[in-house]
């Protein structure tokens, strides 16, 4: 386990404190990908604070950043079950469209919006946050196996509804 997480784990604050400027960013932008910018500031806050009460508990089975997310995943999906389903257009951010684009991100954004709550957060976790299957199961506290499942279902739906839309590639 890291030394700076064993350090907090004992109560030193300093070392708390870094674990929280180390892991900041990645919080915040996990949380607005899926809640928005504005709310995200107070989502990734919360992760935080349920990080620090809950750090004892950390065993260390996965690195502290996919805890942390795991925290924030669950934070977010109790904040959404409240309001809107997740904003696929601030999740899914792609650079602007140009003119070598081989496909335009209204038409990915629109097609993104046909898949299920569960598909659209593999692939969200998969190749928007760059997390390995492994690191998304522990996130999304479901099996391996189910991960690859998801993005198996979740990228065959994607490419039926491309081909619908015109896109062929």
């Amino acid at each position: 386990m890291d030394p700076l997480v064993e350090r907090a784990k004992r109560g030193d604050r300093e070392a708390m404190a870094e674990l929280v400027r180390r892991n900041y960013d990645a919080v915040y932008r996990f949380c607005a990908r899926r809640v928005g910018l504005e709310p995200a500031k107070d989502m990734a806050q919360e992760t935080f604070l349920t990080a620090c009460r809950s750090l004892r508990r950390y065993e260390g089975r996965s690195s502290f950043e996919v805890w942390l997310l795991g925290i924030a995943h669950n934070l977010c999906r109790r904040s959404l079950r409240s309001s809107a389903p997740v904003n696929v257009e601030a999740a899914w951010r792609t650079e602007p469209d140009t003119e070598e684009s081989w496909i335009d991100r209204r038409v990915l954004v629109e097609a993104l919006r046909g898949l299920s709550a569960e598909h659209l957060e593999a692939v969200l976790l998969h190749e928007v946050e760059g997390l390995t299957y492994e690191e998304a199961a522990q996130v999304l506290g479901v099996p391996t196996g189910t991960v690859k499942s998801r993005l198996h279902h979740a990228f065959a739906r994607l490419r039926s509804s491309l081909q619908a839309q015109g896109v062929n590639r």
